[in-house]
């Protein structure tokens, strides 16, 4: 069960296509506090920036509680990403990332004295880059990006990012903090409409960690 609960806390490893980690000024406030964040590598050879609690122990966990991974802040639908990929990805990530976690440990829908808390959501902040133009379509950072093409539209890259904690049922203090940032395809140009294909490898790896995720892995 020690082994177990270990490989858990892969559910923070929640890897992405790229190897790049959100800056500070792009945390969501989904967090409460986002003090002692180092990276880190993950199985998968992505980097992401988490703090684990110096007195975690794996064996002090035998069941953990999972939240349904949501979106925050709440995104609007537009003529990019419809409502039903947003519906689409976040039911593609809470199937894959449930079943992960619950190959690893049992899942209870009420905490007891030896349990973890998951929490975790898909967010996006504001941001600009100098020089390019920047879209934004939360929960989904789409950033322009590339040359300028003969039509007068630039390649847009997307992003996905995440970010989650797990919290000791008993004290209710948290145990791990991560952030991570994920890229998916390209988009030919701004009018391009995203489906749950341009992120799915994201979601993927995000679950291939889960699964093999380890705590004593060095920084």
């Amino acid at each position: 069960m020690f082994l177990k609960v270990v490989c858990l806390t892969g559910i923070l490893a929640l890897a992405g296509c790229a190897s790049s980690t959100p800056e500070p000024e792009k945390y969501s406030g989904f967090l409460k506090d986002y003090s002692g964040l180092e990276k880190t590598e993950t199985t998968t050879g992505r980097t992401i920036v988490r703090w684990v609690d110096p007195d975690y122990k794996g064996s002090n966990y035998d069941s953990l509680v999972y939240n349904p991974i949501t979106y925050y802040p709440e995104p609007q639908p537009n003529t990019q990403i419809g409502r039903k990929v947003l519906d689409g990805l976040l039911n593609y990530t809470n199937t894959k990332l449930k079943s992960a976690v619950q190959a690893r440990i049992p899942l209870v829908a009420t905490s007891g004295p030896r349990s973890l808390i998951f929490r975790g959501a898909i967010t996006a902040v504001d941001s600009s880059k100098e020089g390019l133009q920047f879209y934004e379509v939360v929960p989904i950072a789409l950033v322009v990006a590339g040359t300028q093409a003969a039509t007068g539209h630039r390649t847009m890259n997307t992003n996905l990012y995440f970010e989650a904690e797990l919290i000791d049922a008993a004290t209710q203090k948290t145990v791990m903090r991560v952030v991570r940032k994920g890229e998916g395809e390209d988009l030919s140009n701004e009018n391009t409409e995203m489906t749950l294909d341009t992120l799915k490898q994201v979601i993927d790896d995000l679950a291939t960690d889960a699964s093999t995720f380890d705590t004593q892995q060095k920084s």
